[in-house]
């Protein structure tokens, strides 16, 4: 009896095994679009790493976590660091990202390396932590009750998140008091804060764009048209640091400062090409865009149509250099694929893929700086501002 039942568990383990198999191999052949390229070798070579995983492996094995590893190989053999498998967590967080807006309390968080705690690194302006009392240092150690000491960062982010007019309770531990407190907040819709803006001296403009997400334009609309109120002679824009972001986006913001004319314009694997322009209306003041090494994508967009239209001077270092376009295709279950379909060309035909913008003016921060420096120390900053008083 005994020999019996160890058949009938080895028959039932052998079968799931073979059915593990079946289902990776056919997702195999699903994700290359039953081209062929699957063939025998390829079934039996998976069919061997399957029986050696299940049978010499130390540990428990997620077959949920072997599949997604499969598909993530697959497109990770494309050799495109931009084309890449998302699953669904990573898609969730993607599309949030170039959004630019969520629902929940307004607070950017970080782990403390010290005490590895989940620490207010600052609340937006406005937004539900700030009118709550929350202050960057504050620790939180639990949401709703739960101790989040320890745990994922984006667990206890998903946590703190949710739909507008909700409450959540957060217990804080605020060092500088050594008290714990209890904070209820009401989760409202937050926009990032994807730009900033201020007037330095002698009237001239400043706005720091650290993204282009859907937020982007209408936060930078509203910068300009407050520096325009309080007079500014010129515009420093600064895109250092800056990623990247949606094509459409940065379209629109150099819309509104080029002359009629040509942006961009894209070519995909075909050869088919697409334009974007530019109507006539224009910035009519002096303009300086400040890049560095970290400014990419969208933010070479821009730089590369201001420089190519001498609009304006760049300033700064060369950038990061990546050319490509990626539109997102999802895949039905909550994952997603990001993939590079074409690339992108400045208005004098230059695709910077690897290469870069070399600015009009190049400044390169001294050892002893970052691109943390203050204003006070920020060497390509005194360059713009140089730069654009000389056009005043």
């Amino acid at each position: 009896m005994k020999n019996r039942k160890s058949f009938i568990s080895g028959l039932i383990v052998g079968m799931i095994i073979i059915i593990t198999i079946n289902t990776l191999f056919f997702g195999f052949k699903i994700v290359l679009g039953m081209s062929g390229k699957a063939n025998l070798a390829s079934s039996e070579k998976l069919e061997k790493i399957l029986r050696y995983l299940n049978k010499y492996y130390v540990d428990d094995i997620d077959m949920k976590d072997l599949e997604e590893g499969m598909y993530r190989g697959i497109v990770d053999g494309v050799g495109d660091p931009y084309t890449i498998y998302l699953n669904e967590k990573q898609y969730n967080s993607f599309m949030t990202q170039t959004a630019g807006r969520y629902a929940g309390i307004g607070v950017v968080v970080s782990v403390d390396q010290e005490d590895q705690l989940i620490t207010v690194v600052s609340p937006f302006e406005g937004s539900p932590g700030e009118k709550a009392g929350l202050v960057p240092g504050d620790k939180i150690i639990k949401v709703n009750g739960f101790d989040v000491t320890g745990i994922d960062l984006d667990e206890a982010v998903s946590m703190m998140k949710g739909p507008a007019g909700t409450k959540v309770t957060l217990t804080v531990y605020r060092k500088e008091e050594a008290r714990t407190f209890d904070v209820e907040i009401e989760r409202a819709n937050i926009d990032y804060p994807s730009v900033a803006h201020e007037m330095l001296d002698n009237q001239i403009g400043y706005i720091k764009i650290s993204s282009f997400d859907e937020v982007t334009y209408d936060q930078f609309m509203k910068a300009l048209n407050d520096l325009r109120q309080q007079g500014q002679k010129g515009l420093i824009i600064d895109l250092r640091n800056n990623p990247g972001g949606l094509l459409s986006v940065v379209a629109d913001i150099a819309d509104e400062i080029l002359p009629e004319g040509l942006i961009y314009y894209t070519e995909d694997k075909a050869g088919h090409k697409e334009t974007c322009m530019s109507d006539a209306k224009e910035l009519e003041i002096p303009l300086v865009i400040l890049v560095n090494e970290n400014s990419a994508s969208a933010s070479e967009i821009l730089a590369g149509a201001v420089k190519d239209h001498n609009k304006g001077k760049v300033v700064g270092t060369q950038t990061y250099g990546k050319g490509l376009v990626q539109t997102v295709f999802p895949l039905g279950d909550g994952s997603a694929l990001k993939v590079t379909i074409a690339k992108y060309y400045t208005p004098s035909g230059v695709c910077i893929q690897g290469i870069g913008i070399e600015p009009d003016v190049i400044v390169e921060l001294s050892e002893e700086t970052d691109n943390t420096t203050s204003e006070e120390e920020d060497v390509q900053l005194e360059k713009a501002i140089e730069v654009l008083m000389s056009q005043l």
